[in-house]
C-alpha cells in the first residue's frame, strides 16, 4: 500500500544555543583541503564533498539526481558529490566541517547569522520563492489575504513559529488577534475543521489536502509580504574563501542538472526521483525515506509542476538558474527581520561566484526548452 508522503515529521528549525556555540568552535579550525588538483589530462580535479539536502530524497532534490545520472558531477572534476537525505538544515553541519555545503534555507542561515554570529554565506538559491503557504479551505475559511487571518485558528508547527509570525509582522497584525495552535506536518486537522488555516509547503501539504478531494486556497508567504530564498546552496566563509573554483564547478553541475527538470519529460523526471528516494531507503531502514514508505508517482509529479513554478521566475529567466538579484536579497533580508532576525545582506549573501559562472558560461544562462 502506498503512504502519503506527508510531512508527519518537522522539518528541524537550529539546533541548541550550545551546539551550535561548539560548532562556531570548530569552524575557526582549518578545514581539508578541497581547492582541488589538476590530473593527468590536465582538468581540475576536486576530489570527494558532501552535501547535506534539507529533507528527504524527494522532487526537491530532481537536479541532483540528473547531476549524478548524466555524469555532470563527473564532468566538473568530483569524484564524488555524497549528498546527505535530510531533514537537516545543515547549519551545525557546515559549521563542524562535517558537510561542505548546505541545500539549507535563508531562515535557518539567517537566524543563525544573527544569533551566534556563524560565518555562513548563500552563495546561491534554487527556490527564488519560498514554498510556505497558509493552506485553508475554500469552502472554510477560505482564507485569501493576509487580513484573513485575524480571528482565526492556524495550526503551525513548534519549529515555523517565527516564520509565521513573519507573515504577520510584514502585514501589520497583532499576533493577539489570530489564535495559533502547535500542530505537526500533518494536515488533518485543517481536512477535520479543527483549525481554520494551516501552515503548509505550496509543494506538499497543499497537494495532500487537494488529492484528498477538498477544494483549497493558498496564501503564498512569498507573494504577501515575505519574500525570501530557499533551498539555498550554503558555505562557510572559510570555505568560499578557500575553494571558489570548486564551488563555481559543483554549481555548473548543478545547473545542468536542474536545467534538465525542464526539459526532459516529467515521466521520466519522476522515475528518476523515484530511483534515488529508493535506493535512499534501501540504504537505511531508519531514514525517513523506509519510514514514510513509497513514494506516489502522481503526486511527485505534481510537486515537480509546483515547486517549478518557485525555481523559474522572470530573473532567473533574465539572469539564470539560482541567481539572486539585489531586490530578492533585499527582500529576503527584510523578511528575516520580519521574523525577528536583523542581519544586513552582506551578512548573509555573497553571489560573486554565481555572477562569475554565468560570465564565463553565458549558454548555462537558456534552461528553458
Amino acid at each position: 500500500m502506498t503512504r502519503p508522503l506527508a510531512r508527519s515529521l518537522k522539518r528541524p528549525a537550529l539546533g541548541a544555543a550550545a551546539s551550535l556555540l561548539a560548532a562556531l568552535a570548530l569552524a575557526g579550525c582549518g578545514s581539508d583541503d578541497s581547492s582541488g588538483s589538476t590530473g593527468a589530462d590536465g582538468e581540475a580535479s576536486y576530489g570527494e564533498i558532501s552535501m547535506q539536502y534539507s529533507w528527504i530524497k524527494n522532487e526537491e532534490f530532481a537536479g541532483e539526481f540528473y547531476a549524478y545520472e548524466n555524469g555532470y558531477y563527473d564532468e566538473a572534476g568530483f569524484d564524488d558529490v555524497i549528498g546527505i537525505s535530510g531533514p537537516d538544515t545543515g547549519v551545525a553541519k557546515l559549521l563542524s566541517g562535517t558537510v561542505e555545503v548546505a541545500l539549507s534555507d535563508a531562515a535557518s542561515v539567517g537566524a543563525a547569522i544573527a544569533e551566534q554570529d556563524a560565518p555562513l554565506k548563500i552563495i546561491a538559491a534554487t527556490f527564488q520563492k519560498n514554498p510556505f503557504t497558509i493552506l485553508s479551505l475554500a469552502d472554510g475559511a477560505d482564507i485569501q489575504t493576509p487580513q484573513d487571518l485575524v480571528g482565526k485558528t492556524i495550526g503551525v508547527q513548534d519549529s515555523n513559529a517565527s516564520v509565521f509570525s513573519a507573515i504577520l509582522n510584514a502585514n501589520g497584525i497583532d499576533p493577539d488577534d489570530v489564535n495559533v495552535i502547535p500542530v505537526d506536518f500533518d494536515p488533518t486537522p485543517l481536512m477535520e475543521g479543527d483549525v481554520d488555516g494551516f501552515m503548509a509547503y505550496l509543494t506538499n501539504e497543499a497537494i495532500t489536502v487537494e488529492n484528498a478531494g477538498f477544494e483549497i486556497t493558498n496564501l503564498p508567504y512569498a507573494e504577501n509580504g515575505v519574500p525570501y530564498v530557499a533551498e539555498t546552496y550554503t558555505v562557510t566563509d572559510q570555505y568560499l574563501a578557500e575553494n571558489p573554483d570548486l564551488l563555481k564547478a559543483l554549481l555548473v553541475a548543478e545547473i545542468k542538472g536542474w536545467t534538465d527538470t525542464f526539459t526532459e519529460p516529467v515521466d521520466d523526471t519522476v522515475a528518476l526521483v523515484q530511483k534515488y528516494y529508493d535506493e535512499a531507503a534501501a540504504e537505511n531502514e531508519e531514514g525517513l525515506e523506509s519510514v514514510f514508505g513509497a513514494l506516489d508517482p502522481a503526486k511527485t509529479a505534481q510537486g515537480l509542476e509546483a515547486q517549478a513554478d518557485l525555481v523559474s521566475t522572470e530573473d532567473t529567466e533574465a539572469n539564470g538558474l539560482f541567481t539572486i538579484t539585489d531586490e530578492l536579497q533585499q527582500q529576503t533580508v527584510d523578511s528575516l527581520a520580519a521574523a525577528g532576525w536583523e542581519i544586513s545582506v552582506e551578512d548573509i549573501f555573497d553571489t560573486t561566484l554565481i555572477d562569475e559562472v554565468y560570465e564565463e558560461n553565458p549558454d548555462l544562462v537558456d534552461y528553458l526548452p
